[in-house]
Parts: structure tokens; C-alpha cells; sequence
């Protein structure tokens, strides 16, 4: 007996919704049966309703991914702020000075470094795209599931039950789909957390990323659209505490003075938030009948802003291997399809898991010593153009085997 769906997702976020909107819109896998379990779905921002706080930096494969899905139009129409230069520097040295790495999209041949994007708008942009190309969207999330040889059965929060051929954890960093799958996690407390708010700031930030690594945690000021800067603070979790806390002109004066001034006065413009940090790892990006993508299989540190993009070439890889199976005539949840896919991505992601966390660590401390190695290293890489290129290529998602769907069209 034929299933109910081809494909279950659970979770509508920024990966739930990518893996639905590509799914349904690639040529080899449109003929898919999708349905996405997501209880809270988000609706778009009206115009002229501020910004969100959470805000992501999409990557040149990420950016290809949502104009594949038909969703950036929407997504570009809100305002999403392109990158075009960053700037990182240990605290004991200067942005402009001989210790400090800068990266320019024009020196490496590149039209950006990234666009700044709204979640919520990207989210909701993928979503109304999947709905068009006929996914199911039910306002529930998932409750239990029973794997077989032929089929997963699922049951959904609202008590309805749903068989199908795979289900795909999109569900976050506390995936309930990993959980009940049986799928480890190695995991790792940073014992911090992100501070995140929008600022004013006195100076134009010239359409630059600026990176400040001080000894309690990296510092980031990410450019919006409107000329205000996403702030990106990881602190000792006390300390977050403390300075979410504070009143705006206190926390102005020390939010100025942790970014050493770089774009003059910085005004908080929104309340502030703050977010545990955590490195969460699966184990495996496979189950019987199940995968994982996105947060459900990796959570980093922010410090580079890879967490969404690393996401999101997950669901690219995913429908390439699904596209791949289904043209040899295939079952998407067979076996030796879902380890394709585990080999693929645990291979590209591992290396950039231990790369951020041994960043964090090495960039964690005041150690004088350590302080000159660190400025040592990064200007030395500033010294290496062939090496900087390198950089920006893996920060893109264009290094490595790029799943089709985020690859270039021919001749473009």
C-alpha cells in the first residue's frame, strides 16, 4: 500500500522550510509528496514593521538555495544588506593595524561576502513557496514515530497519523526527531551566551562586518540595510546576563567601548536578547527512515556565522542524493540512500565543527602570549592572498563537492 506522503518533515524553521521549498521546486524531486509539521508557522512582516533581532548571514550557496526555491525575491524586497568587506582583530590589536584580517570581495573576485537577512522573511518566504508547489503544511508538531522496513509512521501532536517513505528532522537544536530516533549527540557548553540587539552607530559602517575577538568572546557588528549594525556579542553567560540588564546609555557606553570605537558611538535601537551557547553535534545524520538537517544535526558558534548556511547545504546535498534515487527509480528512505547523504555531509561539516570550536578556544582567554599568537596568525593569513581567497571560498559554501542546486546556472 502506498504511503501517505513521500516525505514528512518535522519542523518549518529556516531548514524545515528550505528542505520543503526545495524539495518541491527542483526538477528531480518535484514530484515528491511533502508534507511539514510546524506549529508555530511565522507570517510575513508588514511593511514598515521593525526588524527582528534574529538575523543570519546567508552565504553565496545559501543565497542560490533560496533563488532556486523562488523564496529571495521576497527575502531581498525586505532588504537584505550585503556584505562586502570583513574585518577581524584580536583586542590587544587594531582593525587597522598589522594584526588584523580583512577580507574585500572585490580583492577576491567576488560580487559579496554574504547578504544579512531577516529569519522570520526568509522562513516565511520558503514556506509560501513550498505551499505554491503543493507541500502540506499542518499547524502541528511531532509527537512519536515508528520506523518499519517499508514505510515511517508518524504521529503528529494534533493525535493525526501520517505514513511515509522518510521523515527529515528539521526541528532545531533539540530536535525531537533526533531524540526519538535513538541518534546521540557529542555536545559541548561554552558556558556563554549571545548577546544580540540592533545599534545606531555614529559612523557609516561602510557595508562592513567587523569582528572584535576580546577575551570573554567575539564581538560582531554585522551590517543592516538601513544603516544600523546587528550586534553578535558572546559573553560569559553572567556577564550576558548583566549586560542585557543594563539601560541603554549604559550599555552604549560599554558596547562602544568592546567594539574599540570602530564606528563611533554605538545607541542600542531594539531591546536585547540573549542565547545560550552550546556545540551540538549528531552522531549520525542518519536513522532507519529518518535524516537530519540543519540544527537537528549541528549547532556551532556563531563566532562565523555558519550555523544557517551549514543548515542549508544540508538540505541542498539531501535533494541532490533524493533527486539522484529517485531517477534510478529508487525509494527516498532506502538505506544506502540516507547513508549517501550521512557520508556527504559528515564529511563536510566535521571539519568546519572542529575548525569553529577550536577557534573559540584558541580566541577564549587574555594569556599576553596567547593575545600575540593570535594577532601573529591572523596577519599572517592578512599577508596571504591565495590563502584569504581559500577562506572566503569555504565561507560561501563554494568549496568542496557543491550539491548541484547551489551551483551557478550554466553560463551564469
Amino acid at each position: 500500500m502506498r504511503p501517505d506522503f513521500d516525505v514528512v518533515i518535522a519542523g518549518g524553521g529556516l531548514a524545515g522550510a528550505a528542505t520543503a521549498a526545495l524539495l518541491a521546486t527542483a526538477a528531480a524531486t518535484a514530484a515528491l509528496r511533502i508534507v511539514v509539521l510546524e506549529p508555530a508557522r511565522p507570517q510575513r512582516p508588514l511593511p514598515g514593521e521593525p526588524l527582528d533581532l534574529r538575523v543570519s548571514m546567508l552565504s553565496r550557496s545559501s543565497q542560490r538555495l533560496l533563488e532556486q526555491s523562488g523564496a529571495w525575491p521576497a527575502v531581498a524586497a525586505r532588504g537584505a544588506a550585503d556584505c562586502q568587506r570583513m574585518v577581524i582583530w584580536d583586542e590587544r590589536g587594531s582593525p587597522r593595524g598589522s594584526g588584523a584580517l580583512s577580507f574585500d570581495a572585490a580583492d577576491c573576485g567576488e560580487p559579496d561576502l554574504g547578504h544579512l537577512v531577516e529569519n522570520r522573511t526568509a522562513q516565511a518566504a520558503l514556506l509560501d513557496c513550498a505551499e505554491a508547489a503543493g507541500v502540506v503544511i499542518l499547524g502541528a508538531g511531532l509527537a512519536s514515530l515508528a520506523p518499519s522496513p517499508a514505510a515511517i509512521r508518524v504521529t503528529a501532536s494534533d493525535g493525526r497519523r501520517i505514513e511515509a517513505a522518510l521523515l527529515v528532522g528539521a526541528d532545531g537544536s533539540g530536535s525531537v526527531t533526533r531524540q526519538l530516533a535513538g541518534i546521540a549527540t557529542r555536545e559541548h557548553d561554552y558556558r556563554q551566551q549571545a548577546i544580540v540587539a540592533h545599534l545606531g552607530c555614529e559612523l557609516w559602517h561602510r557595508d562592513t562586518a567587523w569582528q572584535r575577538f576580546l577575551a570573554g568572546g567575539p564581538l560582531a557588528l554585522l551590517p543592516l540595510a538601513d544603516g544600523r549594525v546587528s550586534l553578535v556579542w558572546s559573553a560569559a553567560s553572567a556577564e550576558a546576563a548583566a549586560l542585557v540588564a543594563l539601560d541603554d546609555a549604559e550599555f552604549s557606553r560599554r558596547v562602544t567601548a568592546a567594539s574599540a570605537g570602530v564606528l563611533g558611538r554605538l545607541e542600542p535601537t531594539t531591546s536585547r536578547r540573549a542565547f545560550p551557547l552550546r556545540l551540538r553535534q549528531a552522531l549520525r545524520h542518519a536513522g532507519e527512515r529518518v535524516v537530519l538537517v540543519g540544527d537537528a544535526a549541528q549547532t556551532v558558534h556563531p563566532l562565523a556565522g555558519q550555523g544557517v548556511n551549514l543548515g542549508l547545504q544540508d538540505v541542498a546535498a539531501l535533494t541532490d542524493v533524493l533527486g539522484a534515487a529517485l531517477a534510478a527509480g529508487g525509494d527516498p528512505g532506502d538505506p544506502r540512500v540516507l547513508r549517501r547523504y550521512e557520508r556527504w555531509r559528515r564529511a563536510a561539516t566535521g571539519p568546519m565543527i572542529l575548525a569553529l570550536d577550536a577557534i573559540q578556544r584558541l580566541f577564549a582567554g587574555s594569556d599576553p602570549l596567547q593575545s600575540w599568537l593570535r594577532r601573529r596568525g591572523l596577519g599572517l593569513v592578512d599577508a596571504t592572498p591565495g590563502a584569504k581567497r581559500l577562506l572566503v571560498r569555504h565561507a560561501l559554501g563554494l568549496a568542496g563537492e557543491v550539491p548541484r542546486s547551489l551551483q551557478p546556472a550554466r553560463g551564469g
